[in-house]
């Protein structure tokens, strides 16, 4: 398991590589200038997909990862 500030670095560096500098942090400033409810967002993300194959999708990705 990894900490808080891990997760957090981890998950800007990953936007900076998708986004670059400007709009990791114009992304940042927009999530938290408005409500965000995460399931609602996470349904509208995979709409295809059950929670199983989610579920089963994130194992697989640990997997290779480790």
């Amino acid at each position: 398991m990894i900490t808080d500030t891990e997760i957090k670095t981890t998950g800007f560096r990953a936007l900076v590589a998708a986004l670059g500098d400007v709009q990791a942090e114009k992304f940042i400033a927009l999530i938290q200038r408005e409500p965000f409810d995460y399931t609602q967002w996470q349904r509208a993300l995979w709409p295809d997909k059950s929670i199983e194959e989610i579920s089963e999708a994130a194992m697989k990705q640990r997997q290779a990862e480790q």
